[in-house]
């Protein structure tokens, strides 16, 4: 998997998370609207690593992980992130809702407000925590 997949995948996570969400599977796009930022933050972390250079190994297995927060520290853009809450405090409470998201949440039930209030957070007509991360991957 590259960059380039990454990204398309993002872009067709948050396309079914709302084609789910309209269907009225509220569970399923919560759920799948975090892998919509998921993917964006690998694709990020992708864009670190050149052509030919052998991977940091430390980079790679800490990449591994469903957690956004983490994610975000490792594609380099947390500083970026906190500069754009201190400009933008709809920012602020855009992240905050994506980061209560988790693959747990496979297991949990949520609303249709939940879903709609996560991918508010994620898209945002494209203010969201989604096209922030697209400008830099």
């Amino acid at each position: 998997m590259n960059r380039t997949d990454l990204q398309q995948l993002a872009g067709i996570r948050l396309e079914e998370s709302n084609a789910l969400l309209a269907a009225g599977f509220a569970e399923g796009a919560y759920y799948l609207a975090g892998y919509a930022v998921e993917c964006a933050l690998k694709a990020c972390i992708a864009k670190r690593t050149q052509e030919h250079d052998f991977p940091d190994k430390k980079l790679v297995q800490e990449s591994h992980t469903h957690n956004l927060n983490e994610l975000m520290r490792l594609a380099e853009l947390k500083t970026g992130l906190e500069a754009e809450i201190l400009t933008n405090p709809l920012m602020k409470a855009r992240w905050a809702a994506v980061q209560e998201w988790s693959e747990a949440s496979r297991y949990q039930h949520k609303t249709s407000s939940e879903a709609n209030e996560l991918l508010e957070a994620i898209d945002g007509k494209g203010r969201g925590v989604l096209p922030w991360i697209m400008k830099r991957w």
